[in-house]
């Protein structure tokens, strides 16, 4: 009996139940139509790609400075802001990171700021989405609490900045992104805890909606933007959170809530410090890549600063073969540069294993990622403990 009663704990633990109550807040306001008609789902084809590869690199939240309310933008005009890493992260086959604040010339913000020396109201011109094509992004995240700082225009001139320069975009509620790369359709499906944005809140809809994109594409990559924020939340609650009073979801309800339903992949960004990793049914879920290029505005103090540039290897099928981490810091007012310390790699290590006890991944002392043994039911008991 008590052997039974351990294994089906386990198994319990393995998946998230089939539901979870929503937690959708009303919208402020109607939200503006997409900026282009959404291009058809095609069909997924039926031949085997388990022999295709993918390489995926990642990062989390990014701001390469705000001329709102008063200019601080880099003294070279950001051009050599991302320079430093652009090597790496055009490597990859999809590069895909998170766009804090907006790309727009001009507007109306969204909210008064009544203290001009704390106004967290980002706008960067539309010329620095160049910035972001030269660094080899492929794909930005518009789902995130800055990406209304100049309501639904501001999103819309940053919808429009990106794909003027062929950056794909996904964050607006329905706006999903969708390409084909070495001969496998990847869709880029963008959450965050906030307002007229996919809705990371409503774990059935979001789940829905995952599953849907599943079946047309080979691969899913899912990003969010959750979880509480400040340098005391590194460590993984597992539970809903909360940030001044705002629900902020329960990040690995929902992570491994979109595996369960197909995604290949799944970015967290969002508490602005590194969290952990785990393997979960060979899919890879980073739960937060941190601050990673944020000129002005954003803390980058001690481990604010300390960001990874995660890139994973995926086959057609969207198993996790191996990755690698590139560990970078901010010292302002440089951008992201690589750190020969390696403090990223080990934040990610010592939190995933304390987290998850065997999050299924071996962390090589050289940044490489590989998958590892994981045992399922320390697993659970983790997670119980936390309770």
């Amino acid at each position: 009996m008590f052997l039974a009663a351990l294994v089906q704990i386990a198994a319990c633990v393995s998946a998230p139940p089939e539901s979870k109550p929503a937690a959708a807040p009303a919208p402020e306001e109607k939200p503006l139509p997409p900026v282009v008609a959404p291009r058809p789902i095609p069909p997924k084809p039926t031949e085997d790609k388990t022999s295709f590869r993918l390489s995926v690199a990642a990062v989390g939240d990014m701001m390469l400075g705000t001329d709102y309310p008063e200019n601080h933008l880099p003294d070279d005009d950001g051009i050599g802001f991302l320079a430093d890493v652009t090597d790496v992260i055009s490597a990859a086959d999809i590069s895909v990171g998170n766009l804090e604040g907006v790309l727009l010339d001009g507007g109306q913000p969204g909210k008064k700021c009544s203290n001009p020396a704390a106004c967290y109201l980002f706008r960067s011109p539309t010329r620095y989405a160049d910035h972001y094509k030269a660094a080899g992004f492929d794909v930005l995240s518009l789902a995130n609490n800055h990406a209304r700082d100049f309501r639904e225009e501001g999103r819309t001139s940053s919808m429009q900045a990106l794909a003027a320069r062929g950056i794909h975009h996904s964050g607006r509620e329905g706006d999903f992104a969708s390409l084909a790369v070495n001969g496998l359709n990847v869709a880029v499906l963008a959450y965050a805890v906030t307002q007229e944005s996919n809705l990371a809140l409503d774990y059935d809809l979001a789940f829905a909606t995952v599953e849907q994109y599943a079946r047309s594409h080979d691969i899913v990559i899912v990003t969010f933007h959750a979880g509480a924020e400040g340098a005391d939340v590194t460590h993984i609650p597992f539970a809903e959170e909360e940030y001044y009073g705002e629900p902020r979801g329960d990040v690995v309800w929902f992570a491994r809530g979109v595996v369960d339903a197909g995604a290949d992949l799944v970015i967290g960004h969002g508490p602005h410090v590194v969290r952990g990793m785990e393997r979960y049914k060979n899919r890879l879920i980073a739960y937060s890549l941190g601050n990673f290029a944020t000129y002005y505005g954003i803390s980058v103090a001690g481990i604010k600063g300390i960001a990874p540039i995660l890139t994973a290897t995926l086959d057609g099928a969207g198993n996790f073969l191996s990755g690698e981490i590139v560990s970078t810091v901010q010292l302002r007012p440089a951008g992201p540069s690589i750190d020969k310390e390696q403090r990223a790699l080990n934040l990610l290590r010592d939190l995933s294993i304390a987290d998850f006890g065997t999050p299924g991944l071996h962390f090589q002392p050289d940044g490489q990622l590989l998958p590892a043994a994981r045992d399922e039911f320390k697993q659970h008991q983790l997670v119980v403990d936390g309770d």
